[in-house]
């Protein structure tokens, strides 16, 4: 079974006799049925009876419902109501905005809001470059969807993407001191988008594409990196692409190969495929061959979009055909952004010694990382629950604050290498292992010093 969860934690309040061993039996029930004990908390007692919380990670939602059930079959135990804590965690949302001025009394009015906020407001018309030193401006991102690739669950729509943009926004806040608010939108129009994010950009200092499908995303990150003079970073692309660059130079270096002379199978050639394909191409890696649907990508396809035609030109060199599993015999690292259950063991076993695998389809990786850990050196998974979570979290925060600090707005390979640089080196080396590729995304060092590097090459640059 796979192990428990706390995206599944539940918080069961049962009644139950006031018996010596009862507390034992209701712990017994959890762990016969596969869960994962966090807290038992009696929050009632009478001389019969006593109210228990019984809280427990399970692995899916169908697991949570086989404990409540096994909580019930204890003799003497009646459930009362289960709650589902990742629920009761976004009940009013995870965001609010606090003022960062005291308004406590008329003085405080008076500077804040009328009659001297005009004076700002007419500086800011005669120099408009002043709008980022006396406003929200110059901290502030926006994180733009149309919830029509929201992770793993497809075209969700903005409502149902709204959770996912309030955590983006909170782990801005949390990693990085920066102010980002979510604006989901209700049109998958490239055009409205566009149009939109153009007119409300003079309230931000950068934008956050996020879950947009591709290829309709790549058109809209150029066409908005061509009119507006802030940042625009599409986080499925370029945030993935510097973590897979950060863990896979840390894993180069665990199994002792260079990025020049391995040979690289990818699976997956969306939004993100097209972005690791090309930031590893930058750092001069050697042999890519990118694997679609269809099998692998090479020069003389026909029907291909802009994006698959640059990685047509770009990579397989000797023009290899075929399906994933027959590309990839002899690989030195494989990395997938694209499903569950495509390869095995087996097939993994056909890589070359020393191999790398990173599997990243979320929530079920590529293949199952027990089984590719049996025959590869170094395994990462975008899951909390393994060694090695490639998270974008060690990039965005960092990245943007390193932006916003620069007054920069051109996103290069330079900059993002520079990023994957900060991070591969947030971990020591004698902290280097196949189980420790990158740092923990609780690590306070890490988005400082992803901001400095950033900052440094930006500046630079300008």
């Amino acid at each position: 079974m796979p192990t428990p969860s706390p995206g599944y934690s539940i918080t069961a309040r049962v009644e139950a006799p006031a018996a010596p061993h009862i507390t034992t039996a209701l712990t017994t029930a959890i762990g016969a049925a596969g869960g994962a004990l966090t807290a038992l908390d009696v929050v009632e007692s009478r001389a019969d009876r006593i109210v228990v919380d019984v809280t427990c990670d399970a692995v899916d939602v169908n697991h949570a419902a086989a404990l409540e059930k096994a909580l019930g079959a204890v003799e003497g135990v009646v459930v009362r109501k289960v709650s589902d804590r990742t629920f009761l965690l976004h009940l009013g949302g995870k965001l609010t905005v606090v003022p960062k001025v005291p308004l406590k009394h008329r003085d405080d009015l008076s500077r804040a809001y009328t009659p001297g906020v005009a004076r700002v407001c007419q500086a800011i018309a005669e120099n408009p470059a002043d709008a980022r030193r006396l406003t929200i401006k110059r901290n502030t991102v926006a994180v733009v969807t149309d919830g029509s690739a929201v992770l793993g669950l497809g075209n969700i729509g903005p409502a149902a993407a709204l959770p996912v943009m309030e955590g983006k926004a909170a782990l801005f806040q949390q990693f990085a001191g920066v102010d980002a608010w979510p604006v989901c939108l209700d049109t998958q129009d490239t055009d409205a988008i566009v149009e939109i994010v153009r007119a409300i950009a003079p309230v931000y200092g950068g934008v956050n594409l996020e879950d947009i499908a591709a290829p309709r995303c790549f058109e809209i990150e150029k066409r908005l990196r061509d009119l507006l003079d802030i940042p625009v970073f599409h986080d499925d692309q370029h945030g993935t692409a510097i973590v897979v660059l950060a863990a896979l130079t840390n894993a180069l270096r665990v199994v002792g190969k260079r990025i020049e002379d391995v040979r690289i199978v990818v699976s997956g050639v969306g939004a993100a495929g097209h972005a690791i394909i090309r930031l590893l191409a930058a750092q001069g890696a050697g042999e890519i061959v990118a694997c679609g649907r269809t099998g692998a990508v090479h020069a003389g396809q026909t029907g291909l979009d802009e994006y698959r035609g640059w990685i047509a030109a770009n990579t397989n060199p000797r023009g290899e055909t075929g399906t994933l599993t027959e590309v990839l015999p002899g690989a030195d690292i494989f990395i997938g952004v694209s499903g569950p259950g495509l390869l095995t063991g087996d097939d993994i076993a056909t890589m070359a010694g020393g191999a790398i695998v990173f599997a990243l389809a979320n929530p079920d990786p590529e293949v199952d990382p027990a089984a590719a850990g049996e025959h590869a050196a170094v395994v990462a998974t975008g899951r909390s629950d393994y060694p090695n979570q490639i998270n974008n979290v060690l990039a965005f925060p960092g990245f943007f604050r390193g932006m916003l600090d620069a007054g920069a707005h051109e996103i290069t390979d330079a900059v993002m290498l520079a990023a994957a640089d900060a991070i591969a080196h947030s971990v020591a080396a004698e902290e280097l292992n196949a189980t420790y590729i990158v740092p923990s995304v609780f690590d306070p060092a890490v988005a400082p010093a992803v901001a400095a590097a950033v900052r440094k090459v930006a500046e630079c640059a300008s």
